[in-house]
């Protein structure tokens, strides 16, 4: 080759490679993939007027996000690796068999290499035991159900890994848990293997339109709620595109089958929502009876239009810290709780707004007792610190926040103020969380702990 081809050789992989870069200055923007979250362009300045000291670090992320033909490339590199290699350029996705796909959170649950310890386990389902004391005082019915991983249902299209079942998975011994506290449990593991037909999507992580109608005559149809029949149909051919598939390929336009009710929905929205998405949605269905208080995740993407469907007026909502202060509100008479399986810690992350349980008489095991200060460090080795923040949703309350000290086993936790007892939903390493009257933390404080006992 002569020196001026070598020469249009370097000069032609040179423009290659400078088109990804010259080309982020075309109009428009690069599509996300999936769930993913594409960053922005960073300011030079911050809000208050000075110098952005991650400016640089942000460009980089911003660049590596958003250059030209990026998801063209990224799809074209994992039908690479995925044909050649059989493996998948995204932790989050898990190759299986026959096309299937799977969400690499879901690892830990199906190999059993990390099951939440017995503890966790037992302060989940207690403090859905509060939960569920809380909304029949309020004369609601209180509904838990888990939507199983994918992984748990549909095993044989995994591949080949090294497993390590428990005894029992964290779902089914949450489950067990629960019926010792009297807690209605509604068993979708149960309906769904009930059935032969997948009603899972091969290339997404939740359950299809089919699916989605199972669960809610499962839900619908525990006892004392109703005799549903969604499950039935008819249902009329429909295409969906995988979640999985988006983030593997999201320049792709591969789809697969989904299903939709025939006879449609009759329910309205009370205000207009983006998408099944949205952190909030509220419906109205004439003829229907009963007010619903629902608490959903992903899951109820196409779970909820048939539960809107069976109820005069219902709430869906996506907040992680459940706002059970909406029972009032709302007039609900039931409340339910959607959880997918691999987000069962969860129930241990977040304080349910509630007004926390409270009485006069002194709990019937003393327990253990510590100074408590609401201040932002302790002022002696034995203090629990405490932290403060005025709710928003409940005029007058104040949500509290402590840990016990190190090595202390869960178990009931109350806060003794102005001569009460509140009772604190329990949180991961031995933390707690309540909310409180405002004018209760003027006293003398104490954290009561059970000695790992629950009451």
């Amino acid at each position: 080759m002569k020196r001026s081809g070598y020469i249009a050789f370097i000069v032609l992989i040179w423009l290659l490679c400078l088109v990804p870069a010259l080309g982020m200055f075309l109009p428009g923007e690069e599509e996300t993939g999936g769930n993913q979250v594409l960053s922005a362009m960073p300011a030079l300045r911050d809000r208050k007027g000075q110098l952005n000291q991650d400016y640089l670090p942000q460009v980089m992320d911003f660049v590596e996000d958003n250059y030209y033909l990026r998801q063209p490339m990224v799809t074209a590199w994992a039908g690479l690796n995925e044909k050649l290699l059989r493996s998948s350029i995204s932790k989050d996705v898990v190759l299986g068999k026959d096309g299937w796909l799977y969400f690499g959170e879901t690892l830990s649950d199906y190999t059993g290499l990390a099951p939440l310890p017995d503890s966790d386990i037992a302060a989940a389902a207690y403090n859905l035991h509060i939960m569920s004391i809380y909304c029949s005082n309020q004369r609601a019915d209180l509904l838990v159900t888990i939507a199983p991983n994918k992984n748990s249902l549909y095993p044989e299209k995994m591949p080949k890994l090294t497993v390590y079942p428990p005894a029992a998975s964290n779902a089914a011994r949450l489950a067990d848990d629960l019926d010792g506290w009297f807690v209605s449990y509604v068993d979708l593991f149960k309906a769904f293997r009930a059935q032969e037909e997948p009603l899972y999507f091969a290339q997404d992580s939740h359950w299809n339109g089919r699916g989605a109608a199972l669960a809610a005559d499962t839900i619908l149809n525990f006892p004392w709620k109703g005799d549903s029949r969604y499950f039935e149909g008819p249902f009329v051919p429909a295409t969906h595109k995988g979640d999985l598939y988006d983030m593997l390929c999201p320049a792709g336009e591969e789809t697969e089958a989904d299903y939709a009710y025939g006879p449609g929905f009759h329910f309205t929205y009370d205000q207009p929502i983006r998408s099944a998405e949205n952190l909030t949605i509220m419906t109205t269905c004439e003829g229907k009876d009963g007010s619903l208080l629902m608490f959903r995740d992903s899951f109820g993407n196409n779970l909820y239009p048939y539960l809107a469907e069976s109820f005069g007026h219902a709430l869906f909502s996506r907040a992680t810290a459940y706002r059970l202060d909406l029972i009032a509100e709302r007039g609900a008479d039931t409340v339910v709780i959607e959880l997918v399986e691999r987000n069962i810690p969860y129930l241990l992350q977040n304080v349910p707004v509630m007004p926390a349980p409270s009485s006069t008489s002194r709990p019937y095991k003393e327990g253990y007792y510590w100074q408590a200060r609401a201040v932002l460090s302790p002022e002696g080795p034995e203090d629990i610190v405490l932290q403060t923040t005025p709710s928003r949703e409940m005029s007058g309350y104040v949500l509290v926040k402590g840990a016990l000290p190190e090595g202390k086993a869960p178990g009931a936790v109350y806060l003794l103020a102005d001569g009460a007892y509140y009772k604190a939903f329990l949180q991961e390493d031995g933390g707690f969380g309540l909310y409180m009257p405002e004018t209760a933390l003027t006293g003398e404080l104490s954290v009561i702990w059970s000695g790992g006992e629950y009451e």
